[in-house]
C-alpha cells in the first residue's frame, strides 16, 4: 500500500492506519512517508547513538554467559595434581609420570575427589576418552540448539523471547549439572546445556545488531566477540575462587539468573522482528524511543514499511527473484559451489584450532587459571587489529595471514618437549595461536556473508556455521591425546586453512550481490577487466 492511497478515518477524522505514538511522535496531517528501518535509522533516528550503545552493551552481555557455560569444562573436567598417600611410599614412586602406573590406594588427588569430574568419576587411563566425549556432546547440543532457536527467534518467540528462554534453560541445566550423581547423568546434562547455549550467542548477536544502522552494523557485529572473551577471563577468576567442580557449576550459572532479573527487562525487542510479524505499533514505538534518546526527531507522518513495500517501481517478477533461493542453487552454480566448499572447510579447520587451543590449556602444565585468563586477553587485541585492517588490506590477505600466524606458532609448540623453560614457551605459543585464530574468527563471519548473494546467503552461512560446530565437536578428542600431538594438529589445520583461503576471491570494495544472475555477471565482468 503506497502513501498516496485513500486513508481510513474515524468519526473524529484521525487516520486509523497510523500507529499510536509517543507524544513527541504524534500523527499530523502531513503526507505519510513509508520508510524501511535502515532508511529511518539513517535519516531520522541515528545509526548508532546512545540508545543503540546502551542496547548493544546490555544485550551482548549474554555472550559472557555463553562463555561461562562453554568453557567451564576447562576447570571442571581438568585432571588435578596427585600425590602419594600417607604410608604408601613403597607402592608410589616419585619417578612415575602417570597414576596409571601406580597401585590403587597408593596415591590420592590433591584437593580431594570433588575437585573435578575426572577425580570424582575416575576419568583416567582407559576412561580418559570420556572427557573428550562429554565436551564433544556439549558442542553437538550447541549445533542442534542453534538451529532450533534460530528458527524460533525468527518466528513466534522473537529475538528477546528466545534469549529469555535460553537463559532460563541455561540456569536450570547449570544448577542441575552440579547435582550429577554419575558420569552419564553429567553427560546428558551437558548435552542439554549445549542445546540452550547454542541459542544464546545467536539470539544476542541478532538482537544487538538489528537496531544498528547499515554503515555501523559491521563494526558492531565484530565487537560482540569482546564480550565472549571477557566472559572467559571472568570465568578464570570465578574458577580460582570456587575450586570444586560442583560449586563452580553453581557459581557459573548464577550470572544467567542475574542477567534475567537485572539486564533483560531493559532490553527491547528488535523492531525488525516486530515489523515482519505485523506489530507495527510496537516497532514504531521502539523507533521513536531510539530517536528520542539519540537526540533526533522522528517527524510525524513517517511510518515503517517492509523493503518491498517502499519500492513501488519493483515489479512482481523482480520481487520474486529477489527472495528465491536455496542450498540447491548454491550447489548448482560452479562459482558458489566452490566458494561453499572452501568456506565450509575453512570454518571447520578454524573451529578445531580455536576451541582446541582453548581446551588444550589443561595439557600445558602451567598455571591453569592464569593461562586461561591470558588466552582470553590475547583475543581482544586480535579483534581490534582485524577490525582496523579489514578495509585496508582486504579480507583474503587477512584470512590467510591470521591462519598462518596461528598455524606457525602451533607448529613451534608441537616441537617443544613441554618441560622446564620450554613449558612456558609452549604456553606462549598457544597464546599467540589463539591470538591469530581469534583474528580469523573475527573476519570470517563477514567474509562468508560477502561471498554469496542475498538469495542464498543464509543457506550458505548456515552450512559454514554447522561446519564450525563440527570442528568444535572434534576438538576435545584431539586435546585428549596430550603432549605435542594437539599442537601439531592445530598447526597443520591453520596452515591448510590459509592455503584454502588462497582460492577465495577478494570481496573488499566489491558489490554485495542480491541474485545469482547478478553475481555471475559481476564475476564474468571482473575476469574480463
Amino acid at each position: 500500500m503506497s502513501g498516496s492511497s485513500p486513508t481510513e478515518s474515524s468519526p473524529d477524522g484521525v487516520d486509523l492506519r497510523l500507529p499510536l505514538l509517543q507524544p513527541d511522535c504524534a500523527a499530523s496531517t502531513k503526507k505519510v512517508e513509508r520508510l524501511c528501518i535502515d532508511d529511518m535509522l539513517q535519516k531520522h533516528c541515528g545509526e548508532f547513538g546512545r540508545w543503540q550503545l546502551r542496547h548493544f552493551v546490555l544485550t551482548s552481555m549474554a555472550w559472557a554467559l555463553e562463555a561461562f557455560h562453554t568453557m567451564v569444562v576447562i576447570f571442571a573436567d581438568r585432571e588435578p595434581a596427585w600425590r602419594c598417600s600417607v604410608g604408601s611410599a613403597d607402592g608410589c614412586s616419585a619417578g612415575v609420570q602417570s597414576v596409571c602406573q601406580l597401585e590403587p590406594g597408593s596415591w590420592e588427588w590433591v584437593g580431594g575427589a570433588g575437585s573435578s569430574t575426572v577425580a570424582e568419576f575416575g576419568l583416567i587411563c582407559g576412561q580418559k576418552y570420556k572427557i573428550g566425549l562429554v565436551q564433544a556432546l556439549f558442542f553437538a547440543g550447541c549445533m542442534i540448539g542453534a538451529g532450533v532457536f534460530g528458527h524460533l527467534s525468527d518466528s513466534r518467540l522473537g529475538r528477546k523471547g528466545s534469549l529469555l528462554v535460553v537463559c532460563i534453560l541455561n540456569a536450570i541445566f547449570g544448577f542441575i549439572t552440579a547435582l550429577s550423581p554419575n558420569y552419564w547423568t553429567y553427560a546428558v546434562l551437558r548435552i542439554l546445556t549445549g542445546f540452550s547455549t547454542g541459542g544464546v550467542g545467536l539470539c544476542a548477536f541478532v538482537l544487538a545488531t538489528e537496531p544498528v544502522g547499515p554503515t555501523k552494523r559491521g563494526v558492531a557485529g565484530m565487537s560482540t566477540f569482546y564480550f565472549f572473551s571477557g566472559g572467559i577471563a571472568i570465568l578464570s577468576g570465578i574458577a580460582y575462587i570456587f575450586r570444586t567442580w560442583r560449586a563452580l557449576y553453581i557459581a557459573s550459572s548464577i550470572p544467567s539468573v542475574l542477567f534475567l532479573i537485572i539486564v533483560l527487562p531493559f532490553v527491547s525487542e528488535s523492531p525488525r522482528w516486530c515489523l515482519i510479524r505485523g506489530k507495527m505499533g510496537r516497532a514504531m514505538k521502539t523507533m521513536c524511543e531510539i530517536a528520542k534518546m539519540n537526540g533526533k526527531n522522528l517527524p510525524a507522518g513517517v511510518i515503517l514499511a517492509l523493503d518491498l513495500e517502499t519500492n513501488e517501481s519493483k515489479t512482481e517478477q523482480e520481487s520474486k527473484e529477489a527472495v528465491t533461493g536455496s542450498l540447491l542453487d548454491v550447489l548448482r552454480s560452479p562459482v558458489t559451489r566452490i566458494r561453499l566448499f572452501l568456506a565450509v572447510a575453512i570454518n571447520f579447520l578454524c573451529s578445531i584450532v580455536y576451541y582446541g587451543l582453548s581446551l588444550n590449556v589443561v595439557n600445558l602444565g602451567t598455571n591453569l587459571y592464569l593461562n586461561v585468563f591470558l588466552n582470553a586477553v590475547a583475543e581482544m587485541p586480535a579483534f581490534l587489529i582485524t577490525a582496523v585492517l579489514l578495509d585496508r588490506f582486504g579480507r583474503k590477505p587477512l584470512s590467510i595471514g591470521t591462519q598462518w600466524f596461528s598455524g606457525a606458532f602451533c607448529i613451534v609448540g608441537a616441537l617443544l618437549n613441554g618441560y622446564g623453560i620450554w613449558k612456558t614457551v609452549r604456553m606462549v605459543c598457544g597464546i599467540l595461536g589463539i591470538f591469530g585464530m581469534a583474528g580469523t574468527y573475527n573476519l570470517l563471519f563477514i567474509y562468508t556473508i560477502e561471498l554469496f548473494p542475498t538469495v542464498i546467503r543464509n543457506a550458505a552461512l548456515g552450512c559454514a556455521t554447522q561446519a564450525a560446530q563440527m570442528g568444535a565437536i572434534l576438538a576435545p578428542f584431539i586435546v585428549v591425546f596430550g603432549g605435542g600431538i594437539p599442537f601439531l594438529v592445530f598447526g597443520v589445520s591453520g596452515i591448510v586453512g590459509g592455503m584454502l583461503a588462497f582460492y577465495l576471491p577478494e570481496t573488499l570494495h566489491r558489490p554485495l550481490y542480491d541474485t545469482m544472475a547478478g553475481m555471475e555477471e559481476g564475476e564474468r565482468f571482473a575476469l574480463m577487466s
